[in-house]
Order: C-alpha cells, then structure tokens, then sequence
C-alpha cells in the first residue's frame, strides 16, 4: 500500500494507484452502498450504485478501499461498518 493517506489524492487518482475499476451497480437497495471485489487475477472492481450523490460515492469508494486494501489500510470511522462476504 502506497505511504500516502486514501485522502491525499483525488478519487480518481486514487483508484489509478490500486488499479481499481468503478462499475455502476443494479442492485438500488437503499441499505446498500457498493462493494469492491478482488478477481483471481489480482485486479479489483468496485461496483457502486448509480444515481448516489458524488460525496456518497467518495465517501463510499475510499471506505471500501480501506477496509479492501488490507490491514495497513486506515480504519472506518463510526458509526460506518462493513461487512465482509
């Protein structure tokens, strides 16, 4: 994992350094706010539901990317959770 903080650079930047893919989710459940899948082959996808507010979806992204990148990664702040599946 990169020294620099997951709030250092743009989302955008951000995703480029971990080689992450953004995809627009289906699933709409409200309670639902994305996923970031590891393939076999190493590469990741963070899948996100469309429509979401831009803060959403970067807060959402960065919190994924925290908690996906390994134990290096900073922690999620309250009251947000994640489950792992």
């Amino acid at each position: 994992m990169s020294s620099l903080s997951l709030l250092d650079l743009s989302l955008p930047q951000r995703l480029a350094v971990y080689s992450v893919e953004v995809v627009n989710s289906p699933i709409m459940d409200t309670g639902r706010f994305g996923s970031l899948l590891e393939r076999r082959d190493g590469s990741r996808v963070l899948s996100l539901p469309a429509g979401r507010s831009a803060f959403e979806r970067d807060t959402v992204a960065r919190t994924l990317l925290a908690e996906g990148l390994g134990p290096d990664a900073p922690s999620v702040p309250a009251p947000l959770t994640v489950t792992r599946s």
